[in-house]
């Protein structure tokens, strides 16, 4: 079993931690407040910065909200970077910028550590199941050290290509999963309004063409009105801000993925950023005067 630092215990963080303790790997991570008791009673140890974390692991795992998070557990000061290994393997499980992502291998590397991007879908439910999709950047020989790490936490692991190509498909993977939560939360909303029954039109859905996991899972949400994070609508903006920034640099137009973030911008002015991304339903609710399943 590896001696592994994991660094980012959020709501995603904590159950993928879990599942490495569960299987027997060795896990410390940097104190941050009180260790999380279920951690702790795993075996769980807190240290003192990113070096500490460092210096006691073969594998580092980051699971942090955005680039520069990322570049400062990994390059700040008490950084990864400084108690780094030579052979370390450096797996960064955050969705981030694709770009930066490149740098951040070639600096990895030219420390003598192994990095690789390998950010996740599946949301907490995932999570808590190890039942993640992960899309991995990275070179042959990175992939295949870090499989038998990530197959513990995920369910579908795919080497997409070299370094940031992870975190090129997560981008996308966020325009899809944004875009449909729209589809969806327009469908119900027409169907509420027009005095269906929604659960009933959702369950017909579901066995249709329109048939979908956010379907199932957010529209369920929307339905039962349980905006609890799953992932949070803010998280959600700052994605969909990697891929707007992208398309400016590719000349690409996103009409759909723009419209997206007006709709979750709508959800953080009512002081929303905080909800699941299923949330998105109200700002259409507030433009229709209408709340799913009133009558």
């Amino acid at each position: 079993m590896s001696k592994i630092g994991f660094i980012g215990l959020g709501i995603m963080g904590r159950p993928m931690a879990g599942h490495l303790l569960d299987a027997g790997h060795e896990l410390t991570t940097v104190k941050r407040g009180t260790l999380d008791e279920t951690l702790a009673s795993k075996g769980m140890q807190a240290l003192a910065d990113p070096k500490a974390v460092a210096e006691a692991s073969e594998v580092i795992i980051t699971m942090v909200p955005d680039t520069p998070d990322v570049e400062n557990v990994l390059f700040g000061e008490g950084g990864v970077i400084e108690g780094l290994k030579p052979g370390t393997l450096v797996i960064d499980m955050s969705s981030i910028a694709p770009i930066p992502t490149q740098e951040f291998a070639k600096r990895v590397h030219e420390a003598g550590g192994e990095y690789v991007d390998a950010p996740v879908s599946g949301g907490e439910g995932g999570a808590i199941n190890a039942a993640l999709t992960i899309m991995v950047g990275a070179t042959e020989e990175g992939f295949k050290r870090a499989t038998p790490v990530l197959e513990v936490m995920g369910k579908t692991i795919t080497h997409i290509g070299g370094h940031g190509a992870g975190q090129t498909c997560k981008v996308a993977n966020q325009i899809v999963v944004a875009l449909t939560i729209e589809a969806v939360s327009e469908g119900l909303l027409f169907a509420s309004k027009a005095g269906a029954d929604v659960a009933k039109v959702r369950e017909s859905l579901l066995g249709g063409l329109a048939q979908s996991k956010i379907l199932d899972v957010h529209g369920e949400r929307m339905i039962k009105r349980t905006f609890d994070p799953g992932f949070k609508v803010k998280l959600h903006q700052k994605d969909l801000n990697l891929a707007l920034e992208g398309a400016r640099t590719l000349n690409l137009s996103l009409p759909g993925t723009a419209n997206a973030q007006q709709l979750f911008q709508a959800c953080a002015a009512q002081d929303g950023a905080d909800w699941d991304h299923a949330g998105m339903v109200r700002a259409l609710e507030s433009l229709a005067n209408h709340e799913i399943g009133q009558d």
